[in-house]
């Protein structure tokens, strides 16, 4: 390709393909053009496709075991307590960025995911939503934070509380979000040169979880009265618009791409997944709480407990390995006797009616080429993501239809979206693309050999 070819990553956390390419796409006229002249399709996401790996796995091609993070918090080793948060010092890998650095591209990188602190390159960075607030140094470098405060006010890392019944406020924050990180990506696309260019927009994924009831009629919350039934396709239209702000200030030169990270599905229920391990026998503590609670390492009978698990939009299960946990009592040579049981009994779960409800549940060994750091034992897909995992004790049942952090009315799902326009494409659907091969396709559009050990593969 050209030499002065350059590159645009649009990215829209959590937009997925059923809503842009299927329901809505003559409602998104920028991105149905960026459509009709390129190829588009879904874009199968990481296991997990949450918004912490998958950032990451996109921009460097590498999958979270050998990234060696499954999600924000992690575990730092094996005792019980002992966690961490996935910011960037947690990334050991090279992301797009720094090798385009080194080929003597200059870079903006705006709230992409894991970008906090922030880490020299060559250009400009601004941090994604892991930043504590504007007040800590998120901008490199450092004197761009006063430059972008002056240009467009403070930059607004994310919606103060997405989970939450206050819904005008909800909205009225995602917009001012929205405006505010357009209104700095136009501004930097304005005054700053450029070879790559890569903004993340969080809006899309906090309307799909604050109202996504409102719109979707299977949804068992749905309610076809609601004044907000039209908010998530009034958002996207917004949004749109804002995208044709971007595009106005590219030529055919420039390489388009628009991505998300997953996407996004209704929400069918939470299933208790420490209820269903101390029904189950894998787990015991040591006094029932009386009231809906979080569970406490310290209220855990280690002495007869085999198993523990994590909330969030897929679960997270821990094995009580002897040799390996401070207390473990499952001797190795049991270890995959127990979670191939595990599995069999995980992947019976049924709904409140007693229909099995589809659940998935995956071996990282199996799905990731390296297992680096402490990964989870099992990554359970609760009907295949239509469920969410509760962590919390005292539900007194393994069903759930309130979410144990907040309201949220959706989960993720497996795909997200890429749309990809100037590249020299024949336009159409394609198939059989995954997010790692957007760093690839982004090398290979500037002629940089695509190192060996990416997993994905140029889509040029």
């Amino acid at each position: 390709m050209a030499i002065d070819k350059k590159v645009l990553v649009i990215g829209l956390d959590c937009a997925t393909p059923q809503l842009v390419f299927d329901r809505w796409l003559d409602d998104l006229p920028n991105i149905k053009s960026l459509v009709e002249k390129g190829i588009f399709g879904k874009l199968k996401s990481t296991i997990p496709p949450i918004t912490v790996p998958a950032w990451t796995s996109m921009l460097s091609s590498k999958s979270p075991g050998v990234l060696g993070f499954y999600g924000f918090r992690n575990r730092k080793n094996h005792t019980y307590d002992e966690m961490y948060f996935a910011t960037s010092a947690a990334v050991k890998e090279d992301r797009v960025w720094d090798i385009l650095s080194r080929h003597g591209k200059r870079s903006i990188v705006v709230g992409v995911p894991q970008t906090y602190p922030p880490r020299p390159l060559n250009g400009l960075l601004i941090s994604g939503f892991l930043a504590p607030d504007t007040e800590s140094q998120y901008t490199y470098p450092a004197e761009l934070k006063a430059e972008i405060s002056k240009a467009a006010g403070d930059f607004i890392l994310d919606v103060k509380k997405f989970r939450t019944e206050n819904k005008d406020d909800l909205i009225r924050q995602i917009y001012q979000m929205t405006e505010n990180r357009f209104q700095v990506a136009t501004y930097l696309m304005d005054h700053h040169d450029w070879d790559f260019f890569m903004f993340v927009e969080m809006g899309i994924d906090r309307i799909h979880h604050g109202l996504w009831k409102y719109f979707d009629e299977k949804h068992r919350l749905y309610d076809p009265n609601s004044p907000y039934r039209d908010e998530l396709k009034k958002y996207y239209r917004y949004v749109d618009q804002q995208v044709g702000g971007v595009l106005d200030r590219t030529d055919e030169n420039t390489v388009i791409l628009v991505v998300s990270d997953h996407g996004a599905q209704r929400m069918e229920g939470g299933i208790c997944l420490n209820e269903w391990l101390i029904r189950e026998g894998y787990l015991k503590l040591k006094a029932m709480p009386g009231e809906i609670t979080q569970l406490k390492n310290d209220n855990i009978d280690w002495s007869g407990t085999r198993a523990w698990g994590s909330g969030g939009y897929y679960g997270r299960l821990f094995m009580n390995v002897k040799g390996r946990e401070p207390q473990g009592v499952i001797e190795r040579d049991d270890y995959e006797k127990v979670r191939d049981e595990l599995i069999a009994k995980l992947e019976a779960i049924e709904d409140e009616q007693g229909v099995n409800i589809g659940t998935r549940v995956f071996k990282p060994e199996d799905v990731y080429p390296q297992v680096k750091n402490v990964a989870p034992d099992l990554i359970i897909y609760f009907g295949n993501l239509a469920w969410r995992s509760v962590g919390s004790v005292g539900f007194g049942s393994i069903h759930t239809f309130e979410n144990d952090t907040g309201p949220d009315d959706a989960n993720h799902s497996q795909h997200g979206i890429l749309v990809m326009a100037n590249a020299g494409l024949k336009p159409g659907r394609r198939d059989g693309m995954h997010l790692m091969d957007v760093a690839p396709t982004i090398l290979d559009v500037f002629d940089i050999p695509v190192p060996d050990d990416m997993e994905g593969k140029s889509l040029l």
